[in-house]
């Protein structure tokens, strides 16, 4: 009979305790989605006796939904069909061991003639060792019943109570329902013996992806070298090995998700020359599917990073951008209304082939470096992108101009009758730079509006929004005027 010895804080499983029937895998393919959970489809051979078997399918996900699952044998489809299945998940634990052993008879492995502390050193001195062979003490073992597992071991020897007694433990069998690994339990029927090649799929949640984009700006801020990559977080409790991938961008509809995992930052440096993509990506239903071009192993517990792709000299263009209305609406005359003096500045590039790019961009965050004139990369700004179709705009704001200040006032407020008012503001662009620049000025109007003057012409972005093109001279200062009058 094989036994189970346990130390304090260790287990230690004699091998080929548990084995649940074995099946050989012919292959694995995983479809990953950006909203933590995947779908495995895995491929294995199963012999099979005609009429009823009892197959344990292990090497599962431990986070899998167990009511996703599906069986097919791809050999004869119509001569065999699942019954009855379950999924065993009650893993072998310390404690778990103990609680099964509560009132029963074990086995407890003492010493005699030692204290504690040499027992500790005899144990944990290599067999060879001389100090081992000089400590080495007489070991006895008593028979115990197992009384209590909460807060330390309890045993009864004899008309004796013991607190965690000295030495080790030995169980005399693994406990029925524990497994080690968690297992789906099929009661199939089969026609006739032979040998299937079955296909199994489910979903599991715990593995996830994003996109990670890094981007280089060139020494004149007007390209960029854009690199994509996939970043794949494997916490689903399963090692996927030479497995075929496939990534799945969109947003599902599921009725419960999980929260989502981040990993740490990575920095990926272009080097000369572009490698072929690895992905291939195409349309699938209102999503886009991305097919790895090779077999790759994700493993338990493991983040990958797998290239999306390169571009390199995508034109961007520069965009300074003052919005200085801190409160938006009516403002009372009589108080001094407060302003935000900070330049946004942002990085536009449009995804389109003839820039390199054109491929559905699936969302997430964008980090922007630049090179020093010693060669080094110092890093600028981050945003985050949504996902993105090919021939759109993609707008990066990455903090606020340091040498550039606005300032926003308030220069005339008149009630004209009890549901008009008219208000004059001028807005003033202040540029400590060495070049000149165009400043987008943003103003917010609200109620039922009309401009009554302006010092210069306007672009209306909707109904309620207008924007300025400023051009502002190096160390010199520009400014913009105008009056509105607000009905209500």
């Amino acid at each position: 009979m094989k036994k189970i010895i346990l130390t304090f804080g260790i287990i230690f499983l004699l091998s080929g305790l548990v084995s649940p029937q074995e099946m050989q895998r012919k292959e694995v393919s995983l479809t990953i989605y950006n909203q933590n959970f995947g779908l495995v489809k895995d491929v294995r051979y199963l012999d099979l006796r005609k009429g009823l078997n009892i197959v344990r399918f292990g090497d599962v996900a431990s986070q899998i939904d167990a009511t996703s699952v599906s069986f097919k044998s791809l050999t004869p489809p119509a001569s065999c069909s699942i019954l009855e299945q379950n999924y065993e998940y009650d893993l072998i634990s310390r404690n778990k061991l103990l609680e099964k052993y509560l009132g029963k008879e074990i086995i407890l492995e003492r010493t005699e003639g030692t204290t504690e502390e040499t027992y500790d050193q005899w144990a944990t001195l290599g067999k060879g060792n001389r100090q081992h062979k000089e400590i080495t003490p007489t070991v006895k073992k008593v028979k115990a019943t197992l009384l209590s597992t909460k807060g330390g071991v309890v045993v009864k020897v004899g008309d004796e109570l013991h607190l965690n007694p000295l030495g080790r433990i030995i169980l005399p069998a693994l406990p029925e329902g524990l497994i080690v690994k968690p297992t789906l339990v099929w009661e199939l029927f089969n026609k006739k013996d032979g040998q299937h090649v079955v296909e199994v799929n489910y979903l599991t949640n715990g593995i996830n992806w994003k996109a990670d984009y890094v981007s280089i700006v060139g020494e004149d801020d007007q390209k960029i070298d854009l690199n994509g990559w996939v970043t794949i977080d494997n916490k689903s409790g399963a090692t996927y090995e030479n497995a075929g991938l496939k990534l799945i961008a969109g947003e599902v509809h599921r009725v419960k998700e999980r929260p989502k995992y981040t990993r740490t930052d990575m920095l990926y440096e272009a080097k000369s020359g572009i490698a072929a993509p690895q992905f291939k990506e195409k349309s699938f239903f209102e999503y886009h599917l991305y097919t790895l071009r090779r077999k790759t192993t994700l493993k338990d517990n493991q983040t990958k990073q797998i290239s999306l792709f390169t571009a390199n000299n995508v034109p961007i263009k520069k965009i300074f951008t003052y919005d200085g209305a801190i409160y938006r609406g009516w403002w009372r005359s009589s108080e001094k209304e407060p302003c935000n003096k900070k330049v946004a500045v942002s990085l536009e590039f449009k995804n389109e082939k003839k820039c390199g790019l054109g491929l559905p961009l699936p969302k997430g965050k964008v980090r922007v470096y630049k090179r020093d004139v010693d060669g080094s990369l110092e890093f600028i700004g981050e945003d985050k992108i949504d996902h993105t179709p090919k021939d759109e705009k993609i707008k990066l704001f990455l903090g606020n101009a340091f040498d550039v200040v606005g300032e926003r006032k308030c220069t005339e407020h008149r009630k004209i009758s009890a549901n008009v008012y008219q208000n004059s503001y001028e807005i003033t662009i202040r540029n400590h730079k060495k070049e000149k620049i165009t400043i987008y000025i943003i103003e917010h109007l609200y109620a039922d509006w009309q401009l009554l003057s302006e010092s210069q012409s306007h672009t209306k972005k909707d109904a309620f929004t207008i924007e300025y093109p400023l051009s502002v001279p190096k160390d010199g200062k520009a400014i913009i005027t105008y009056t509105a009058q607000y009905k209500w």
